[in-house]
This record gives C-alpha cells, sequence and structure tokens, in this order.
C-alpha cells in the first residue's frame, strides 16, 4: 500500500527534472529561433507546475512519518521544508507565466523574444531552487550527502568499489 512518503518519494524528483529539461528545451529553442520548441517549453513549465502540487502536498504528511526516525534531524527536516515553500512558489510563478505565454503566443503566433528571455531568466532560477531543495531533502536520509560527510576509502583492509 503506498503513503505518502512512497507518494512524495515517487513524485518529487519529477518537477526538479521537468524545470531542468524544459529549461535547456527553451534555451535550445531560442538558440535556433524555434517558437515551437519554445511554447514546448512552456508546456513542460505548466506541467511541472501541476506535478509540484502534490509533491507539496504530501510533504507534511511525509515529515510525519520519518520525523523520530533513527539518524533524521528535525534541521535537515527543517531546510527542507523552508527550501521547499519557496520553490513550489516559484514553480508555480513559472506554471502561470508559461500558461500565459501559451494562451498569448497561441494560433501560430511567434514566442516574443522578451518573453522567452523572462521564461529563461524564471527557468534558471526556479531550477536551481529545485536542485536545491531537492539536495536539501535528501540530506534528510542520505548521510553520505551531508555537508561535512566522510566515505571511508578502505573497509578492514579491502579497498571499496
Amino acid at each position: 500500500m503506498m503513503n505518502a512518503n512512497h507518494l512524495h518519494l515517487r513524485l518529487n524528483h519529477a518537477p526538479v527534472l521537468e524545470a531542468a529539461f524544459g529549461l535547456g528545451l527553451l534555451a535550445f529553442g531560442m538558440w535556433r529561433r524555434r517558437s515551437e520548441l519554445q511554447k514546448s517549453a512552456l508546456g513542460v513549465f505548466v506541467i511541472a507546475a501541476l506535478v509540484s502540487v502534490p509533491v507539496y502536498l504530501t510533504g507534511e504528511p511525509a515529515e510525519d512519518g520519518v520525523e523520530g526516525l533513527p539518524g533524521v534531524s528535525d534541521v535537515f527536516i527543517g531546510n527542507h521544508e523552508s527550501a521547499a515553500s519557496f520553490a513550489f512558489s516559484g514553480i508555480l510563478a513559472l506554471g502561470f507565466i508559461a500558461l500565459s505565454g501559451l494562451f498569448l503566443f497561441r494560433g501560430g503566433k511567434v514566442v516574443s523574444t522578451m518573453f522567452a528571455t523572462l521564461a529563461l531568466v524564471g527557468a534558471i532560477a526556479v531550477s536551481v531552487i529545485m536542485g536545491w531543495t531537492a539536495n536539501l531533502g535528501g540530506q534528510i536520509r542520505h548521510t553520505e550527502i551531508h555537508p561535512n560527510a566522510t566515505v571511508p576509502t578502505a573497509v578492514q583492509g579491502k579497498e571499496r568499489y
């Protein structure tokens, strides 16, 4: 049976990857001056915003499921939660801008350079924030990515591969 923890963990990668993919697609579309690619990128941003809603909504129940587990720090949870609120606002804003662009430039209209640049700047900011938030979330259970983590190079005289 899938609970909020499972759902949060299964979905949380999608908006991060979608934002990054949309950023690449938009940049490529601007470079090639292809309005169809730019509009496709805007569609990806709308999808990323929609997928981020259940990710965000399952965050609090997922927190309840891991609090008190060995090795889980309230500091890491709090850091992730704060960043998630910021990232959620950013992806929703980018999704709204993208949806507005799809509406404004429908029916064969070319995406304006100014609008595409606005979306590109927003996508860069959101991609950075989403990546940062994902890293903070990973630190909750993955001690190997903590800022001061050390990884042993040998275990009882045997090299690690």
